[in-house]
């Protein structure tokens, strides 16, 4: 049997153990009594920007109260816009705001190509 088809037998095999499970567990109202059953996925700032293989283990950090270095940078960018947003350009705070943004988004955009490479 060729590897691939040996992985796709696996996978095969894999999602049918989740299928089983989860009927399971609808069976039993064990998924009724999880917590944001039936409730749309908060998916939160700075979930486009994150890697598509990272969201989902991201978001169960972030269901269990981590947050990762990048989602706190997100956070802290956002902030920095919004008091962009909200300073008057050529005042005395307006351009170590711009500054700090800078630093920010290229220390983000730095570590998210590291995390892409991964």
């Amino acid at each position: 049997m060729a590897t691939e088809e040996k992985r796709e037998q696996r996978l095969r095999l894999l999602e049918d153990h989740i299928g089983r499970s989860l009927a399971e567990s609808q069976a039993n109202g064990e998924l009724q009594s999880a917590k944001g059953f039936g409730k749309p996925l908060d998916l939160g700032d700075g979930y486009d920007e994150t890697p598509a293989e990272l969201r989902m283990p991201f978001k169960m950090l972030k269901d269990s109260g981590f947050v990762p270095p990048e989602v706190a940078l997100m956070h802290e960018i956002a902030a920095l816009r919004e008091s962009l947003a909200a300073s008057v350009e050529g005042s005395p705070g307006h351009q170590p705001l711009k500054q700090r943004l800078a630093e920010l988004q290229q220390q983000l955009s730095l570590r998210l190509e590291r995390l892409r490479g991964a």
